[in-house]
């Protein structure tokens, strides 16, 4: 028998890619520079008045008002306080600021927690009660605070004007805390309770470190809506007691000294630090 020999199997041809379909032209990119170019320009426009103040707290002025650009110099900020008048405004500022702050966290934190843990009669009716002072206008809760105190026959003064801040700064701090605590395990107390500890205990190791930054933040605000307060401020002040704002505001059609520039940009430079040490300790947290 004759052994039959297999032809060798030629390879296949390669087979030509097949072409690619044309390519869309994607416009999200051309989207995301408009939205990018806008937000900045509204960037831009929210923060030049904070540019504009810094930068004029290093001018001479010319006159009586601060408003023309003359000569750079560090005078200003080497004499912050020449002016008794704006320094006694915002040491009563500050110190409303404080009182109203401490108090208000103080109250504001406490009825957060009883609204995030506790389901009660009425419950939904007290968070009403928190979000009107967020939305009425500050005309109508000035005016309605005025008439308040003028039917108690109280005198206006340090004291009305705590009390004021105090009443607008606890909706804002409740609701800032209330926020925080929103998604808070309540099963990390029950736990600890189990375990022997005692509320007290409980609130001070778990509890109030976990809700901490909350608190902090709701500090901060409360503490800035304060000083910053003109409207309601000038219904219950009286004639014995001057903030900063109502300084400023009274006495610009007379004099705007550099020291409310340099004053203000004090302020902001606080302002800015503390909300620096806050992210870098945040960061710190998180690469640990």
């Amino acid at each position: 028998m004759t052994a039959v020999t297999e032809a060798p199997i030629s390879p296949a041809p390669p087979v030509p890619p097949a072409p690619e379909p044309p390519r869309r032209r994607d416009r999200r990119p051309w989207r995301s520079r408009l939205l990018g170019a806008w937000s900045t320009l509204v960037f831009l426009w929210l923060f030049a008045p904070l540019v504009v103040i810094v930068a004029f707290s290093f001018n001479e002025p010319a006159g009586k008002f601060n408003t023309s650009w003359r000569r750079f110099t560090f005078d200003n900020w080497a004499h912050p306080f020449r002016k008794a008048d704006y320094t006694e405004a915002l040491v009563t500022s500050l110190k409303v600021a404080a009182i109203a702050c401490v108090v208000a966290t103080i109250l504001g934190g406490l009825m957060a927690l009883a609204l995030s843990r506790y389901d009660f009669r009425g419950k939904a009716l007290v968070t009403i009660i928190l979000v009107l002072p967020l939305t009425t206008p500050e005309i109508v809760m000035g005016s309605s605070l005025f008439t308040l105190f003028f039917g108690q026959n109280l005198n206006f003064g340090f004291t009305t004007v705590v009390i004021a801040h105090i009443l607008f700064c606890v909706s804002f701090v409740a609701l800032t805390v209330q926020a925080r605590i929103s998604g808070f395990d309540w099963t990390l107390e029950d736990a600890a309770l189990d375990l022997g500890s005692s509320p007290w205990r409980t609130f001070r190791t778990i509890t109030f470190p976990l809700i901490l930054p909350g608190i902090g933040a709701a500090a901060l605000l409360s503490f800035a809506l304060s000083i910053d307060d003109y409207i309601i401020t000038s219904f219950v002040a009286g004639d014995g007691t001057t903030t900063f704002p109502m300084r400023i505001f009274n006495a610009n059609k007379t004099e705007i000294p550099p020291q409310v520039h340099v004053l203000a940009s004090a302020i902001l430079l606080a302002a800015v630090a503390l909300m620096a040490a806050g992210a870098w300790r945040t960061l710190r947290r998180t690469a640990a």
